[in-house]
């Protein structure tokens, strides 16, 4: 039995090492990916969700843009929509991280227009 003795098993170790750690490695790459575009997602989401209340509002549309690309993760497009008595907001961010992949958050948020202070009922 020369593969129970105490020499035979010398190297296996750092072959194995040698196999998981670049797994390990590439698998916490992943989950830190996964991490910034679930933050990016939610970002989005609040950015189109402030854009939105401040449209219904019946805030100027500069003003509208401003809040919501403050709101937004840096370089995200912006579009506002008018439709009868809604408001749309849609915010759409490439990742950074992922720049070489077309890859893109997006989110988007309608609110009813409300009624202006001292208005006319």
């Amino acid at each position: 039995m020369r593969g129970c003795e105490r020499g035979a098993d010398r190297g296996f170790v750092t072959a194995e090492s040698a196999v998981v750690l670049p797994v390990l490695v590439v698998f916490a790459m992943a989950l830190v990916w996964a991490l910034l575009i679930v933050a990016a997602q939610i970002q989005c989401v609040d950015a189109a969700r402030t854009g939105a209340r401040a449209a219904a509002r019946q805030d100027p549309a500069g003003a509208v843009v401003a809040v919501t690309r403050e709101a937004a993760p840096r370089g995200a497009e912006v579009t506002v929509n008018s439709e009868a008595d809604r408001i749309r907001v849609v915010v759409v961010a490439r990742l950074p991280v992922l720049r070489g992949l077309p890859f893109e958050v997006r989110d988007e948020a309608v609110a009813s227009v409300e009624d202006g202070v001292g208005a006319e009922p």
